[in-house]
């Protein structure tokens, strides 16, 4: 009965009436999703040729609506690479409302951000040092962080699932200072049996423990083992061990209190940069008064939507994603508090889906008349339980997107098959061989949901797109099948 509650409920949420019988699946691909009991009717999958008008190699349940995770960020990068152009940058400008000479800013400094979703600790530190170049040595007034290119409701980072510190539930902001992380590092010394721990980025009014005892114990659940504490935002404190068997590891961890977060962070860097600050660092508007002093650009789309795709980054996507609506205005651009239009997913929502329907709005796929539907966003980083798309529509843009002039920088954005990226663990669970090296993918994962989309190159030198959807309890069990799908794609045709 759970599973008949299930495929119905499938079925309403795709909003299209139940798929004519399937097509046969690849025996290693129905073997798979047996071993981890899930139906054929909790999969989508698609495999097509890249090129020509011929129907897909493979088709099962092609139209249904479901849910693909990080996949979804395959829909907000190309529709970024084809509206705003791979060389696009965003911009972190530092103006003044006050009078600069002999090495001294008379008034405030004010970082009005533009987006950038990787305005991170060396780029930070970059621009600190530029200023100075610029004669911004000792400031009188304040630092005054604008971060409203972006309108974002207030999030409880715990609302999705409940782990309010995993840095994958950081919330976007116009001014994102690091991802909203702190960089744990934990090194074994076993000269002096302890275990050193180094943080980054610097966080004012914020001490961190340095060291952490030391234990000769299998290196287990090392996380928990810590006894991390993090409720106290001035303070982390690892009352537990470390097992010196774990080597050298690297922990993400999103700041307790994200709103305090740049302020924070931005006040150490100054004063590390050997910046004079004899105001403080707050949150604030940029006056209409105020006068340019440069434009911090950051790295392009093009490297942007590798950090996206390769590592699925949720954060960098959903930035991207508001930027889609974030366009600066082009009319007195240095000088004019409000001259912008404000990002929000509403606005982007909105731009996406007329852009979807400008590529695909008359289409149909698969050789059988069905519509490309459009898919439904939340947030554009498939961190969503709401967010839904069809492995037809994802067909249509991988096809779209291999023929457009950027193509080839959208597909250098996804993991290579066993090697790289969040793709590499295929080569761990064993399924590919002749995959590795041979596909690049985008993977998603959620609770009840398994994903896989991107391009693979058959042994017959036919390039093919690749789609596989599972939503079902048994979702990340089934993970196998979606490998052995990519491999049949690469070995069959």
């Amino acid at each position: 009965m759970k599973l008949i509650f299930w495929a119905l409920c499938l079925v309403a949420l795709s909003g299209l009436a139940p798929p004519a019988q399937a097509e046969p699946l690849p025996p290693a691909v129905a073997k798979a999703l047996a071993h981890a009991k899930v139906p054929q009717d909790a999969v989508s999958f698609v495999v097509r040729k890249i090129e020509g008008d011929e129907a897909p190699r493979l088709t099962h349940r092609a139209g249904v609506a479901m849910n693909p995770a990080s996949v979804m960020k395959l829909v907000t990068t190309f529709s970024a690479l084809d509206m705003l152009g791979p060389d696009f940058t965003w911009k972190t400008s530092f103006y003044t409302d006050g009078s600069l000479g002999k090495g001294v800013l008379n008034g405030d400094l004010i970082i009005r951000g533009g987006g950038d979703p990787k305005w991170v600790l060396e780029r930070i530190e970059d621009n600190f040092k530029t200023l100075q170049l610029l004669g911004v040595q000792r400031i009188t007034g304040d630092i005054v962080l604008d971060n409203s290119v972006f309108e974002v409701s207030p999030r409880n980072p715990a609302d999705f699932d409940g782990e309010p510190l995993s840095p994958y539930n950081s919330t976007p902001d116009g001014l994102l200072v690091n991802f909203k992380a702190v960089i744990l590092t934990f090194t074994p010394d076993m000269q002096n049996q302890t275990v050193h721990v180094k943080s980054e980025p610097p966080i004012a009014g914020v001490t961190i423990d340095s060291t952490v005892a030391m234990s000769q114990g299998a290196c287990g659940d090392w996380h928990s083992d810590l006894a991390a504490d993090f409720s106290n935002p001035n303070r982390i404190h690892f009352a537990g061990r470390y097992s010196e068997r774990c080597g050298e590891r690297v922990w993400p961890v999103a700041y307790s209190d994200p709103a305090s977060f740049a302020t924070r962070v931005v006040k150490a860097m100054y004063g590390a940069s050997g910046g004079i600050l004899e105001g403080q660092v707050r949150s604030g508007r940029m006056p209409a008064t105020a006068v340019l002093l440069w434009h911090a650009p950051s790295l392009p789309l093009s490297q942007i939507i590798a950090d996206v795709n390769k590592f699925s980054n949720n954060v960098m996507a959903q930035q991207v994603f508001l930027s889609l609506s974030a366009q600066q205005s082009s009319e007195n651009p240095d000088n004019a508090a409000d001259n912008a239009v404000k990002g929000s997913f509403t606005k982007s929502r909105d731009i996406l889906k007329r852009w979807w329907l400008r590529h695909f709005g008359g289409r149909s796929g698969g050789g059988k008349n069905e519509r490309i539907n459009e898919p439904a966003l939340e947030n554009g980083s498939g961190l969503s339980r709401s967010e839904r798309v069809s492995a037809q529509s994802l067909t249509e843009l991988l096809r779209t997107a291999a023929a457009h002039p950027a193509g080839l920088v959208f597909a250098n954005s996804l993991s290579i098959a066993g090697v790289d990226g969040t793709a590499a663990k295929m080569a761990q669970r064993g399924v590919v061989s002749a995959a590795i090296g041979n596909a690049q993918l985008k993977t998603g994962s959620l609770r009840d949901v398994a994903a896989v989309a991107g391009y693979a190159m058959g042994n017959s030198g036919q390039r093919y797109s690749v789609v596989g959807i599972i939503n079902h309890p048994n979702a990340n069990l089934a993970r196998p099948a979606l490998d052995a799908l990519v491999e049949w794609t690469v070995v069959e045709n």
